[in-house]
C-alpha cells in the first residue's frame, strides 16, 4: 500500500488582541495566519488520517511528531509512505520507507 503525507495550511482570521498566543498563528512560510493538519491519503486519494490543526508557527517535523503519526506508521503494516524532506526528517532515517 502507498500513502501520501503532507502538512496543510489554512489561512485563518488573526486572534483578537491581547490573547497571549496571538503571534503563534502567524506561519513562517506563508507569513500569514494559519492552522496546519497533517493528511495521509492513499493512491486513490482517500483520506486515511487527519490530524488535529494546531497553530501555524508549529514546525512540520514537530507536527507529523505530536499525533503519533510515525509511531503508527512504524508500529503498523509496511506502508510505502511518500513524503516532502520536510516531513521525512520527523522519521529516524532519510528513507521514504518507513
Amino acid at each position: 500500500m502507498t500513502g501520501i503525507i503532507d502538512d496543510t495550511e489554512i489561512r485563518v482570521r488573526r486572534p483578537a488582541a491581547g490573547r497571549k498566543d496571538r503571534n503563534t498563528f502567524i506561519s513562517g512560510k506563508s507569513k500569514q495566519n494559519a492552522v496546519k493538519t497533517v493528511v495521509v491519503q492513499d493512491g486513490d486519494g482517500r483520506v486515511l488520517f487527519c490530524s488535529p490543526t494546531k497553530p501555524g508557527s508549529c514546525a512540520d517535523t514537530t507536527h507529523a511528531r505530536q499525533p503519533g503519526l510515525v509511531k503508527l506508521l512504524v508500529d503498523g503494516p509496511a506502508v510505502e509512505v511518500l513524503a516532502d524532506a520536510a516531513t521525512r526528517a520527523s522519521a529516524r532515517r532519510p528513507a521514504v520507507r518507513w
